[in-house]
């Protein structure tokens, strides 16, 4: 499973991700809520925020993602998780609209205004975004990632079907890839040193190198890596993006990990902090 490039801006079959689960989001939310509640108000699991503020962080996030698709500058944070999770928060006070229908024309709307727009950038030219600076394709990545990981919140929160599966996982792999050094946790990679080689199961792989602290990654996974780590791509995105404990996971055999520093398999996940 590859993703190949097309004359476009964006990989083959990311366009037509980001238009699908924006559409599947679209479709839980117009979902009538377990029990006739209000979905607004029902509690998204893990989380602070309840349905109605993470569709409206969903919609916010979309219109800031297809505003930098078009060139223009939104500061939004530092860049770090803390400086994210702060901004987030003051975006949602200024921001009233909790009801899932209007959100879900939102959430649609402005994922369709992004594809519009990344079109007519230079796949070469670096774009601003909260992580730094990024190329339009891994931006579209990003924005997948973002809404991949709400959805499922969405879909857990309001008991639907998430829209998670293996092609749009891999599809998340350029951000990923590139996020990793960006949201490390410095006290969980504080002198430590080793070397991983992650894979999908029936996908790609990547590599992670840690260096007494310091993270690097590469889109091939390493010659002779300390550990190999082998998952299925959801537990590997939700893993990812902190929606999963690592040992369920293994127990389920969902993730393996082997090699001469087998242990570190269960505490990779812990070296980063989803932003």
């Amino acid at each position: 499973m590859t993703t190949q490039r097309t004359a476009g801006v964006l990989p083959e079959g990311l366009a037509e991700a980001i238009r699908g689960t924006a559409e599947d989001i679209a479709a839980v939310l117009r979902t009538p809520a377990p029990g006739g509640r209000p979905a607004e108000a029902l509690p998204v699991p893990r989380s602070t925020w309840t349905v109605g503020e993470a569709a409206a962080h969903l919609a916010q996030a979309n219109a800031l993602m297809a505003d930098l698709a078009a060139g223009r500058e939104r500061p939004y944070g530092d860049g770090t998780p803390g400086s994210l999770a702060e901004a987030n928060e003051a975006a949602l006070a200024g921001f009233g609209e909790r009801a899932p229908g209007p959100l879900a024309e939102m959430i649609t709307a402005q994922a369709a205004a992004f594809l519009a727009d990344v079109e007519e950038r230079d796949p070469a030219e670096p774009l601003s975004t909260p992580l730094g600076r990024m190329s339009p394709a891994v931006l579209g990545s990003y924005l997948l990632t973002h809404m991949l990981g709400h959805g499922y919140d969405l879909a857990l929160a309001l008991n639907r079907p998430h829209m998670l599966d293996a092609r749009r996982v891999v599809l998340t792999l350029p951000f990923m890839v590139e996020a990793m050094p960006r949201v490390a946790d410095p006290a969980a990679v504080a002198g430590l040193t080793a070397s991983f080689a992650v894979r999908l199961r029936g996908g790609p792989g990547f590599g992670v190198t840690v260096t007494d602290g310091a993270v690097s990654t590469g889109h091939e996974p390493p010659a002779r890596p300390d550990c190999t780590i082998l998952t299925e791509p959801v537990a590997f995105l939700l893993l990812g993006l902190g929606r999963l404990d690592p040992w369920p996971v293994i127990a389920r055999g969902k993730a393996l990990g082997w090699g001469r520093k087998p242990w570190l398999a269960p505490r990779f996940p812990r070296l980063f902090r989803a932003p």
